[in-house]
């Protein structure tokens, strides 16, 4: 089966389940979003890596890095395998003296391990066909373009991004505050692009 590279493009709060997060995978070479639901501590543990923030002590999965690196075992990829009943599987798949070792896990702590690695992130057709979203720009205003509800590819309904002037016009305030709007609406993909203009600022600042 061909495998499918993926990035991870947005972390945020769960609209759908209360006290989860939604980590939010997106196609290389395509605009198809796969989110996923994952835990608290999942989450935490993606973001510290993520932003490459430094614990005072190895938080679990820090741990385990340590424990394979010690052992010169080497996480080649994560690849997010199978989808059954609505929960994502996951394997590991590690290197050692040129030896393939595949390891199951769990999707999120699949994610926070290729965080730490930096290795890629890879899944298969029918598990985006299943439950990716495509997620596209508002189309150019006309008549046409009213409140009728369009569908995505998948079949879920389409995200819009909000209209307004260039995200360049606005202050790091109100784009903090556009920001928490559009993943309130799971927009992840403007959130991306919000969020690039905010560390832009921040480079320049």
């Amino acid at each position: 089966m061909k495998k499918i590279e993926l990035d991870i493009v947005a972390l945020s709060h769960s609209v759908t389940q209360s006290h989860n997060y939604a980590v939010v995978l997106g196609e290389q070479q395509g605009t198809r979003r796969l989110p996923i639901v994952i835990g608290g501590f999942e989450a935490q543990a993606i973001a510290v890596a993520m932003e490459r923030m430094t614990p005072n002590r190895p938080l679990t999965h820090d741990l385990f890095k340590n424990a394979l690196e010690t052992f010169t075992i080497d996480l080649k990829e994560v690849i997010i395998n199978n989808l059954l009943d609505g929960i994502f599987y996951a394997r590991l798949i590690c290197e050692k003296n040129g030896e393939i070792f595949e390891i199951d896990s769990r999707t999120s702590d699949a994610l926070a391990m290729a965080v730490r690695f930096n290795c890629p992130i890879f899944t298969y057709e029918f598990i985006l066909d299943a439950a990716g979203v495509v997620l596209e720009e508002p189309e150019a205003t006309s008549p046409a373009a009213g409140s009728g509800s369009s569908r995505a590819k998948s079949g879920r309904q389409r995200q819009r991004t909000p209209k307004g002037a260039a995200l360049s016009s606005y202050s790091v305030e109100e784009l903090n505050r556009l920001l928490d709007d559009v993943l309130a609406k799971e927009d992840y993909e403007q959130a991306a692009k919000i969020r690039d203009e905010i560390n832009r600022r921040k480079e320049q600042g």
